[in-house]
C-alpha cells in the first residue's frame, strides 16, 4: 500500500513515552516483584492501541548519534549493550522485521523539516528497544525501526524532530520514546535522595499534560524544574520523552505511576 492509502484507511496511533528498566531485567528472577508493575504496563499496551500498529518506530535512550539516525536493515538483530547480567541473557532475541520503507520516510521527514537525517542500514536494536518490545509485543511480528538521539540532548532539537514525524501517526505507526522519567541510579539506591524525585515527577506531570505551545516550552527548560538535574544527571533517558510529545498536539494522559525503590516514576499517552 501506498502512505497515501494507508493515511486513509488507518487509526491514529498514539505516541508513548514508556519505561525500559533495567537492563534485561524482565527475563531474569524477580524475587521482590520489583519489575512487577512496570512488565505489566509493558503487556498492556496492545490492548490500549486503536488497532495493531502498522510498525513501531522507537526513539532509544541508548543509541546517540550527530544528526538523527534510523536503523535500516531489514533484519535488524539485537545489540547486548547491558553490562553484569547473567548468560541466558545474551541469548534473548527479537526477530522482529525491520522497515526500511519506514526509515527512510521518517528520514525524509526530519530532513524536510530542515533537520539532520540518516538511515544507518547496519545498526541492531539496542535494549531500550528489544527489550520492552519483548515483554509488549512478543510475537515479534511488527516491524520495527529505532531513532537515535542526536548527541547535542537539546530537548528543543527533539520536540521538533516530533513535530515533525507527527504525519506518520496517521499511516498507522506508534511511536514510542524509550527512556526512564527519573534516572538516578546512584539515588535509587540511597532513599534519603530518591524521595527527592517525587518533586521532579509532579512537575513532569504538569508538562506533559498541558496544552502542546505550554508542554514544549515547559520541556524545553526541563533543567530548571524541581530536582531536574538530580532527576536526571545525565539526560539520555529523558529526551525521548520530548520526541513522543512532539509528536501530538493534544495534552498528554499519565499511563502509567508506580514508586519504585522510593523513587516515582511515570509514563506517558499523547494521543
Amino acid at each position: 500500500m501506498t502512505g497515501m492509502t494507508e493515511t486513509l484507511t488507518r487509526t491514529r496511533q498514539p505516541a508513548l513515552y514508556i519505561p525500559h528498566g533495567g537492563g534485561p531485567c524482565f527475563f531474569m528472577p524477580d524475587p521482590h516483584g520489583l519489575w512487577t508493575a512496570m512488565e505489566a504496563y509493558l503487556r498492556s499496551i496492545p490492548a490500549s492501541l486503536p488497532e495493531r500498529p502498522r510498525a513501531i518506530l522507537v526513539v532509544s535512550a541508548h543509541w546517540e548519534t550527530h544528526g538523527f539516525a534510523f536503523t535500516g536493515a531489514e533484519k535488524p538483530g539485537p545489540i547486548y549493550d547491558y553490562y553484569g547480567f547473567p548468560p541466558h541473557t545474551y541469548e534473548l532475541t527479537y526477530p522482529a522485521p525491520g522497515a526500511p520503507w519506514l526509515a527512510g520516510q521518517a528520514a525524509g521527514l526530519l530532513r524536510g523539516a530542515g533537520l539532520e537525517a540518516h538511515v544507518d542500514p547496519e545498526h541492531g536494536l539496542d535494549h531500550g528497544v528489544f527489550v520492552p518490545l519483548k515483554v509488549a509485543f512478543p510475537d515479534a511480528d511488527i516491524p520495527v525501526v529505532e531513532m537515535s538521539l542526536d548527541a547535542s540532548l537539546d530537548p528543543a532539537l527533539h520536540l521538533a524532530a516530533g513535530r515533525a514525524l507527527a504525519p506518520l501517526r496517521d499511516e498507522g505507526v506508534l511511536i514510542v520514546g524509550s527512556g526512564m522519567s527519573f534516572h538516578n541510579m546512584a539515588a535509587m539506591r540511597d532513599p534519603s535522595l530518591a524521595r527527592y524525585s517525587t518533586d521532579f515527577d509532579a512537575w513532569l506531570r504538569q508538562a506533559a499534560q498541558a496544552g502542546a505551545d505550554e508542554r514544549a516550552a515547559m520541556l524545553a527548560r526541563w533543567e530548571a524544574a524541581p530536582n531536574g538535574r538530580l532527576s536526571h544527571p545525565r539526560e539520555e533517558h529523558l529526551i525521548p520523552l520530548m520526541v513522543a510529545a512532539g509528536a501530538s498536539g493534544q495534552p498528554g494522559t499519565v499511563d502509567y505511576a508506580e514508586n519504585m525503590m522510593g523513587s516515582s516514576l511515570s509514563g506517558y499517552r499523547f494521543a
